[in-house]
C-alpha cells in the first residue's frame, strides 16, 4: 500500500483560499483523469466539501508523487502552486488511512461531530467508481471509512459533540436566542436544492419555520424537494418552488435565506439585497489585516513533515479573519451563505437590518465550540480501525502470491495423475479417484502450514517481504501472481456496497 493524500481544508487555509480553489463536479472529473494519467498515479478520488479539497491516490513514488499531486490541484483549481503550496498538507500510508477516517467520523469538521460527511465520503467513492479512477485500495479504503464513521456515530455520544453545519448555522442566525423560538413563524427562502439545501429545508422544517420556498435552476428539483417536505410526518410546513427569476421578488417577503448552489458567481449581491429591503448600502468598512501562514521553501517540505512522523514541524493554520461587525439594528433578513465559493456577497454584512453568516464565520465560532468527552473514544476507535486496515491490506498484498502457488501444486498434482494414467492405464475410475484424492491431502497438507504462517506473518508491519521470500523460494512466475492480482483487482462484486 502506497497511500498518498495532499489537501487543504478549513484547518490549514483561510476561506478566501478554500473559495478560490473550490472544484466543480466536471473539474473533479478531470482531476481524476488527469491524475490517472500521471506517471506515479495508479488510482484516484477526490473528496471535496464546503471546507475541504483533498486528492487521493496509490504512489509508486513518495516525493514524485507529492509534487505531482500538488501541481495537479493547483492546475484544477486555478490557485497557482505557488500560492497554494503553504496550505496543503500531505499524509502517507497509515497515516493518510488515520487521516480519512478521523475525517469520516467528523473529528476534522468545522462542527465536531457533524454526520453530513459520511454522504460526501460515499458520493466521493461513487464518483471514483463512475470514473474507474477508484481500485482496489481505494475502494477497500473508503468502504471501510464509512464503516469507521458509522461505528463512531452508534456506538459513541459524538453526535453529542456536535451537529450539522446546517444546524450550527441556524444557531448562529438566532445569536443565542432558542433556534426553534428564534424560527417560528417565519418564512424562508431557500436557494438550490441540491443535498446541503435539501438538509438545510428538512431543519428548517423541523425547527418550526412556517413557510419555505425553494429556488433552483432546475425547476423539476425544486419541485422534488417542496414534494419531500410536505410528505414529512414531523412537520405542518408550508412549502411551494419558484424559478431562480424571482428570487427577487422572494427576497422582500423573506425572513431567512439559505443559500447554497454549485455557481461560480454571487447568486446574491449586496445590492439586491440592499434593494430588497429598501434600504441604502453603506460604506465599506476598513478590511481587517490577515496573519498569513509562514509557508515552505516548496512542495519537498511537506515531504519532511510526514517522514519527521509529526505535524509539529507543519506551519501553523492561519489565524481567521473577523468580518466587520453586523447592523446592531433589528434584524429583518438573516441570511446562511453554505456554498463554497461563496453564494451571498459578504457585503451584505453592512446592510442595515441584515445578519449574515457564511463558512467563514461558521469557522470562526466552531472554534470556540467545546469539544465532548466522547471525541477521546472516537480517536481510539480510529486508531483501531487503522491497525485493523493496515493489517487487512499487508495480508492482502500476500494472497495472490499464495494463491499462485496452490495453483502451481494443483498443476503438479494434475500432471503426476496423467503420468500416472499413462503407466498405469488399467487403474478403474474408483482407484484412480482414490489415488488423486490422497496426492492432493498430501500437498495440501505440506502447503497448510506455510501458507497460513505467511499470512499471518504478512499482516505486520514490515510483513510485505513474505510474499516476496515464498515467491523466490517456489520459484513463482512472477506473472502468474501478476494475474491473480489483476483478476482480484477486476471483480465487478468488488468494492460495491
Amino acid at each position: 500500500m502506497s497511500l498518498l493524500v495532499v489537501g487543504l481544508s478549513h484547518r490549514s487555509a483561510p476561506v478566501s483560499v478554500l473559495e478560490r480553489a473550490s472544484l466543480a463536479a466536471d473539474t473533479q472529473a478531470k482531476l481524476l483523469q488527469d491524475t490517472l494519467a500521471a506517471e506515479p498515479a495508479t488510482e484516484a478520488a477526490v473528496l471535496a466539501t464546503c471546507n475541504r479539497i483533498e486528492l487521493y491516490a496509490d504512489v509508486d513514488k513518495f516525493h514524485a508523487g507529492v509534487a505531482e499531486l500538488s501541481t495537479l490541484l493547483a492546475q484544477h483549481s486555478g490557485v497557482g502552486l505557488d500560492e497554494l503550496t503553504p496550505y496543503l498538507y500531505v499524509h502517507y500510508e497509515d497515516r493518510a488511512v488515520h487521516h480519512l477516517f478521523s475525517v469520516a467520523c467528523g473529528l476534522d469538521s468545522m462542527v465536531v461531530g457533524e454526520g453530513q460527511i459520511l454522504g460526501q465520503i460515499k458520493d466521493a467513492l461513487a464518483r471514483g467508481q463512475e470514473l474507474h479512477t477508484a481500485g482496489r485500495l481505494l475502494n477497500d479504503l473508503f468502504q471501510q471509512a464509512l464503516r469507521v464513521g458509522k461505528r463512531a456515530h452508534s456506538e459513541t455520544g459524538i453526535d453529542r459533540a456536535g451537529q450539522s453545519l446546517v444546524s450550527f448555522g441556524l444557531q448562529q442566525l438566532a445569536a443565542g436566542a432558542d433556534p426553534g423560538l428564534w424560527a417560528r413563524g417565519k418564512r424562508a427562502l431557500v436557494i438550490g436544492a441540491g443535498s446541503m439545501s435539501s438538509l438545510a429545508a428538512a431543519t428548517l422544517a423541523r425547527t418550526g419555520v412556517a413557510e419555505i420556498v425553494v429556488a433552483n435552476r432546475t425547476r423539476s428539483r425544486a419541485d422534488r424537494l417542496v414534494e419531500i417536505l410536505q410528505q414529512g410526518d414531523d412537520t405542518t410546513v408550508r412549502a411551494h418552488a419558484v424559478e431562480m427569476s424571482a428570487v427577487g421578488d422572494e427576497l422582500t417577503r423573506a425572513d431567512v435565506v439559505v443559500s447554497c448552489t454549485g455557481s461560480t458567481g454571487l447568486v446574491l449581491t449586496a445590492d439586491a439585497l440592499a434593494d430588497a429591503l429598501g434600504v441604502t448600502l453603506d460604506a465599506p468598512a476598513e478590511a481587517p489585516a490577515v496573519t498569513a501562514i509562514p509557508a515552505p521553501a516548496d512542495v519537498d517540505q511537506h515531504a519532511a513533515w510526514v517522514e519527521n512522523g509529526s505535524a509539529a514541524s507543519a506551519p501553523e493554520a492561519p489565524r481567521r479573519v473577523t468580518l466587520p461587525a453586523q447592523s446592531t439594528g433589528p434584524v429583518k433578513l438573516a441570511l446562511l451563505d453554505l456554498a463554497m465559493p461563496r453564494d451571498i456577497d459578504g457585503a451584505a454584512h453592512r446592510i442595515d437590518g441584515v445578519r449574515l453568516v457564511d463558512i467563514e464565520s461558521l469557522a470562526d465560532a466552531s472554534a470556540d465550540a467545546p469539544m465532548a468527552a466522547d471525541v477521546d473514544q472516537v480517536r481510539t476507535i480510529v486508531a483501531d480501525e487503522v491497525a485493523a486496515f493496515g493489517a487487512a491490506q499487508r495480508a492482502a498484498h500476500v494472497a495472490p502470491t499464495v494463491v499462485a502457488l496452490r495453483t502451481m501444486a494443483a498443476d503438479v498434482v494434475a500432471g503426476e495423475i496423467a503420468r500416472l494414467d499413462g503407466r498405469l492405464p488399467d487403474l478403474d475410475e474408483k482407484q484412480r479417484a482414490e489415488i488423486t484424492q490422497t496426492v492432493r491431502r498430501v500437498v495440501d497438507k505440506l502447503l497448510h502450514a506455510p501458507t497460513v504462517r505467511v499470512k499471518q506473518l504478512a499482516s505486520e508491519p514490515g510483513g510485505a517481504g513474505y510474499a516476496d521470500a515464498l515467491r523466490e523460494l517456489f520459484d513463482l512466475d512472477p506473472q502468474t501472481v501478476a494475474a491473480v492480482s489483476r483478476a482480484d483487482l477486476n471483480d465487478p462484486n468488488r468494492g460495491r456496497s
